[in-house]
């Protein structure tokens, strides 16, 4: 059985990659034939009329190659004009920083200086006394508990009531 097998791949010609290639970048875009039902793999070469182009349908697009398509193009030159004459944008100063109130401040610093120094000691291999576990896990959350107490919640803000018309 292998023999027979054999006999029949010398039988057949090498395919021609090239006309192949060339075959489905010719039909791209186009739907087969459900009566034909043709497929490369069983060798049956019947030359196929060239497509005629068909219109643009609604709907459809155009797909460009890498480097060429509709935004692929330069600037024109413009003649040099003097930046007096340009009028650049300048923006303005942003406005300070809000400045937290000092409660705040320790709270943050809290939360983010605990957990920070019992990383430093670790990295630094020093033995971590009670004392010190106490400052930074008690540090992180005394100030998580400030900062999560004063939270504002969203139903305070008297200047707009949100049950409608203010008359």
């Amino acid at each position: 059985m292998a023999e027979r097998d054999a006999d029949r791949d010398r039988d057949r010609e090498p395919l021609d990659e090239d006309a192949a290639w060339a075959q489905l970048v010719a039909s791209y875009g186009e739907q087969p034939d459900p009566e034909k039902g043709r497929w490369p793999a069983t060798g049956e070469d019947e030359p196929e009329p060239e497509p005629a182009p068909r219109p643009a349908r609604p709907g459809s697009f155009i797909v460009y190659a890498p480097g060429v398509g509709p935004r692929d193009w330069e600037t024109p030159e413009t003649p040099e004009t003097s930046e007096e004459d340009e009028g650049h944008f300048i923006p303005p100063e942003p406005p300070p920083a809000p400045s937290g109130d000092v409660t705040s401040r320790f709270a943050w610093l809290a939360v983010l200086g605990g957990p920070l120094l019992l990383l430093v000691m670790v990295l630094l291999q020093q033995e971590l006394t009670w004392w010190m576990v106490t400052v930074g896990v008690g540090g992180f959350l005394g100030g998580f508990a400030t900062l999560v107490v004063r939270m504002k919640d969203g139903d305070e803000d008297e200047d707009d009531p949100g049950r409608g018309a203010v008359v």
